[in-house]
């Protein structure tokens, strides 16, 4: 499981031009689900991202986690963060998981979430989205299953 986690000032994504997800200071998310996750995994990672001290406290030092900031979750799935890119010019996806499967994870970790931040907006599983975000830094960190 891969989470790209871009702090963010606002984020928002759409779907067919209307605004579906919404969230002010906080965390955008990309999702990544390979054949190979499941719940017990998802829960690692979802507690190591709520957890992260990644927002700057006073001095100006990241020491603070989402909860000490009242920060916001959006959660996109994607695919694509299983791109393989060795061979040739064109993308494999063939590591990803399964639709069914990273549909039903990703719900999953939406509800996960829930319980431990008071407000999570998310994408359309599978669906075309149109993500705007601006990101505060920037700072982006990669959380990969395979390197916890």
């Amino acid at each position: 499981m891969k989470f790209i986690i871009q702090r963010v000032s606002h984020a928002s994504v759409s779907v067919d031009n209307k605004v579906i997800g919404k969230i002010g200071r906080g965390y955008m998310v990309l999702i990544g689900v390979s054949d190979a996750d499941n719940e017990a995994i998802a829960d690692k990672m979802v507690d190591k991202m709520v957890k992260l001290r990644i927002n700057e406290d006073e001095k100006g030092k990241t020491n603070l986690s989402l909860a000490d900031v009242e920060g916001q979750l959006l959660l996109i799935s994607q695919f694509t963060l299983y791109a393989n890119c060795k061979k040739g010019n064109r993308p494999s996806f063939i590591e990803a998981g399964a639709p069914d499967k990273a549909s039903n994870l990703y719900e999953y970790i939406v509800e996960r979430c829930r319980k431990q931040v008071p407000v999570v907006e998310r994408g359309l599983f599978g669906e075309d989205m149109k993500v705007e975000l601006v990101n505060d830094g920037p700072f982006t960190i990669v959380l990969d299953s395979e390197q916890m």
